[in-house]
């Protein structure tokens, strides 16, 4: 090899290592940047993701806006709780019969969705203090003479529930010579109701009245406290005590701070001056 092949390969190969050089700090640099950025993030949040699971489904407590978001009175109620304790609330849309098995299964850390305080359901999940009262009430057929619960538990007549809900299992335990029809979701037993498939559906008074209200030629709207008032609570995974408690002290707080207040005026003040009017315990009257 000549002397001048020999000086072109020793420049080549400075030339070459400079450029690594240059390599190794440049990539040294972005990894830097890419954790800083990644620790702002999660600075910017607020704090641990609270995974909550809610069946957008039952207007005004849990459902969406016209872009497909989570709104109510449930969503807000849970996002103040949130900003109280620094969580960063993330909303899961879950079909009823997910909610508990999602918690159960790790993929939600709570459940808030007008779910009624069970011992069947503490067998799964613990439960926080009540945050609503809500009371069971008939959506009739207008023809089928149904003016009481004892007018149900008839013989030929058919009573609509949602499956799984505290409508069903009044229904299976107080109305042993009705047929029970079992569906999905609210809206297929009000259709039921409305075109006299079904004599009755059994569901918290806010629907019924709401239900009746959008069809006042074809139903009845039999307010009867046949039952005591039903107590919802916000479900954890069972042992999740440091949660629990969280829950317990924002509920209480709110009891008191005017946060059950702000929630009705913003979304149901109509429906409590028509409960007002009918003489009917309100969700937040905890007396």
């Amino acid at each position: 090899m000549s002397a001048t092949s020999a000086a072109g390969l020793f420049r080549l190969a400075v030339l070459v290592a400079a450029l690594g050089l240059a390599l190794v700090v440049a990539l040294s640099g972005c990894a830097g940047s890419g954790e800083g950025a990644t620790d702002s993030a999660a600075n910017a949040e607020g704090g641990k993701t609270l995974r909550v699971a809610m069946e957008l489904a039952y207007p005004p407590f849990e459902t969406k806006d016209d872009a497909g978001n989570p709104e109510g009175l449930a969503v807000d109620f849970i996002r103040d709780f949130g900003a109280a304790y620094g969580y960063d609330v993330r909303i899961e849309n879950t079909a009823w019969d997910g909610l508990i098995p999602s918690l159960q299964s790790g993929q939600a850390d709570l459940v808030i969705s007008s779910m009624t305080i069970t011992d069947e359901r503490k067998q799964s999940v613990d439960f926080s203090d009540p945050y609503a009262m809500a009371q069971l009430a008939i959506l009739a057929n207008a023809e089928s003479g149904v003016q009481s619960i004892d007018d149900l538990n008839q013989s030929g007549k058919k009573v609509a529930v949602k499956t799984g809900s505290t409508g069903d299992v009044y229904a299976t335990k107080n109305l042993p010579n009705a047929e029970i029809v079992r569906l999905a979701d609210e809206s297929a037993c009000v259709t039921e109701v409305v075109q006299g498939k079904a004599d009755g559906f059994l569901y918290d008074q806010l629907t019924i009245y709401r239900n009746h209200a959008a069809n006042p030629d074809t139903t009845e709207a039999v307010f009867i406290p046949f039952q005591d008032p039903e107590a919802w609570g916000i479900a954890v995974k069972k042992g999740d005590t440091e949660l629990l408690d969280q829950l317990n002290a924002f509920i209480a707080q709110s009891k008191t701070d005017g946060e059950f207040d702000r929630l009705t005026e913003k979304y149901l003040a109509e429906e409590k001056k028509a409960f007002d009017e009918y003489g009917f315990k309100w969700f937040f009257d905890f007396e």
